[in-house]
């Protein structure tokens, strides 16, 4: 288990296992850098309107990021979110002890948490990427190589958070650093060694075999054996967050901060919204509700099997 970490759990609410009976009208899963949150400030103030929407409405959020556990807690505490949450590109899905009427087989407990663990261990990743880079002879710096300096110059980030970023379980961010080596090349190698490489907005991310649509699928899952029929929606920005975007019923992709989309996306039904950032994100979630006078635009799908869970 990843759980090396004791950090506080956010209180839950009363009445906060929502219960049979009591589906809300859709599940929303989000990415954050370049999503939710701006990509140089980290902030959502763009957002709130949305994120009032959504609580108005019951919709649980379900953050699904390449951040670590330590970065999403704290964010969680100040969003006042409650629902389960997706760590490191799949690596690790956290539900709340007592949010679904049933036990979750394969999962494990731990800091109030039930835990489904997906990916590799880090220190397999750190070892992957060392034979990756002997294998295709350029230098890939991850954040095990970087101090917390570094990583703090490479995100935009402050150095405490920095530090949260640094403290990785499944998933291991770096950087090519000739930058005219074909990241194709470096694909290929990574598979050699039964590793996978996805590319976020900053970094290339080494994982095993992970995305955010597996551990999405699984979770999408449990909702639907605690309610049997639920819609669901996804918000991203990046090709690490396609197969999220191809697990929900309604993709969204915001701009980049660049401006335009990002390219090489196959998803079914998806939506382009414009607006960068969270400002885009508004957008996405403002489509997807719908007027405030009318209901939901909301398609229930019928039950699949329960998985995993």
């Amino acid at each position: 288990m990843g759980l090396r970490r004791q950090r506080a759990v956010i209180d839950r609410p009363d009445g906060f296992s929502r219960g049979r009976g009591s589906r809300p009208p859709c599940i929303l899963f989000t990415d954050l850098d370049g999503t939710l949150l701006d990509a140089d400030t980290y902030r959502y103030d763009a957002a709130r309107r949305a994120l009032d929407r959504l609580r108005d409405q019951a919709v649980p959020l379900v953050i699904c990021t390449s951040k670590t556990r330590a970065e999403v807690e704290p964010l969680r505490m100040e969003l006042d979110n409650h629902d389960p949450f997706i760590v490191e590109n799949g690596g690790a899905l956290y539900i709340p002890d007592g949010y679904f009427n049933f036990t979750l087989p394969g999962s494990s407990t731990g800091d109030g948490y039930r835990v489904i663990e997906m990916g590799a261990s880090y220190p397999r990743l750190r070892r992957g990427l060392r034979r990756i880079e002997e294998q295709v002879g350029v230098s890939l710096v991850g954040f095990g190589d970087m101090t917390v300096g570094r990583v703090a110059q490479a995100t935009g980030l402050a150095p405490f958070e920095a530090d949260l970023a640094r403290q990785r379980e499944y998933d291991e961010p770096f950087l090519v650093e000739d930058r005219c080596m074909p990241l194709q090349g470096i694909r290929e190698a990574a598979r050699q060694f039964g590793l996978t490489i996805v590319s976020g907005s900053r970094f290339h991310h080494l994982v095993c075999g992970t995305d955010k649509g597996g551990a999405c699928r699984v979770l999408i899952a449990c909702y639907r054996k605690e309610w049997g029929t639920v819609s669901t929606a996804g918000i991203g920005d990046s090709p690490s967050d396609f197969p999220m975007l191809a697990a929900v019923d309604r993709p969204f992709l915001v701009e980049r901060p660049e401006g335009g989309h990002a390219e090489g996306v196959g998803v079914e039904g998806l939506t382009r919204v414009r607006g960068i950032g969270p400002a885009g994100w508004t957008e996405a979630v403002m489509k997807l509700l719908g007027p405030r006078s009318g209901q939901p635009d909301f398609l229930l799908v019928p039950p699949l099997p329960p998985s995993m869970c």
